[in-house]
């Protein structure tokens, strides 16, 4: 046989390759965003929806919104969806990242044993937080400089007790589901927020007690990684799934994802 058809023909199907695996890769962006989104089941809901749309996949990578923060900044993630809006403004103002818009809220809640007994239950969190402290009831914090972490220790500091939380305060540095899951096997009481525990399946003796403060309310906002800060961003793929998440089309599928006939995060795009 010609050696030099051989060549030829492995030269472009060389080629070929490399422009498949180029072109496949382009197709991918990375997501930093958070346990609740995560373990809440959105994005098995929302990214199959996405993809259906634009034709990319999403790679998420699920960690604390400190952590999520963290891995963009590093230039790790193409676009970030997380739930500290002051954590987000500074990311941005820092030049991390590009315009923060909100996509959707939900709430947080405190879970604890159906006994109750620190008498925490009632609509105020700040009096819940206090009741835990004085009786030195058994309390896991996710202590990962997480969104939920973030907003547990403003609620601590609103109740004057950041240095004083009781004997029974623990620090797990885990996820959302970790955590709910130590509450559960020690009878311990846990913030969290709503959407996960909806989707929590190990919940033993658990059930929300405190909820309804306003103070509770939980907003999510994303944003595209600073292609001035790392030129490899995928920033026109990712600046599609912003726009697909934020229009009417991405909000309606939030909208829609339910767990027993109740709805796990509002829509608030553009608001």
């Amino acid at each position: 046989m010609n050696c030099q058809f051989l060549t030829a023909r492995r030269i472009w199907v060389g080629v070929v390759w490399v422009t498949c695996s180029v072109w496949a890769q382009a197709q991918t962006i990375v997501m930093s965003s958070t346990t609740s989104t995560e373990q809440s089941g959105l994005f098995a809901h929302l990214l199959p929806a996405f993809k259906k749309a634009s034709g990319l996949d999403v790679k998420v990578v699920a960690l604390g919104t400190g952590q999520a923060l963290d891995m963009a900044r590093r230039g790790d993630a193409d676009v970030v969806f997380v739930h500290d809006q002051a954590a987000e403004e500074k990311f941005v103002t820092d030049g991390f990242g590009l315009q923060r818009q909100s996509v959707m809220y939900n709430d947080f809640v405190m879970i604890g044993p159906k006994a109750d007994p620190a008498a925490v239950k009632g609509k105020d969190i700040v009096s819940a937080l206090a009741k835990v402290s004085a009786s030195n009831a058994a309390f896991v914090s996710r202590g990962d400089k997480s969104g939920t972490h973030a907003a547990e220790l403003r609620f601590w500091k609103m109740a004057k007790l950041s240095d004083q939380k009781g004997s029974g305060y623990k620090e797990c540095g885990c996820g959302m589901g970790p955590a709910l899951n130590i509450a559960a096997s020690s009878g311990a009481y846990v913030m969290a927020d709503r959407a996960t525990w909806l989707n929590f399946k190990n919940r033993a003796d658990l059930t929300i007690l405190v909820e309804g403060d306003q103070r509770l309310f939980n907003q999510y906002g994303v944003m595209v990684v600073n292609p001035a800060r790392h030129p490899h961003v995928k920033r026109l793929d990712a600046q599609k799934f912003v726009d697909w998440i934020t229009s009417a089309a991405g909000q309606g599928v939030i909208a829609r994802y339910k767990i027993g006939g109740e709805q796990l995060f509002f829509p608030n795009a553009g608001q």
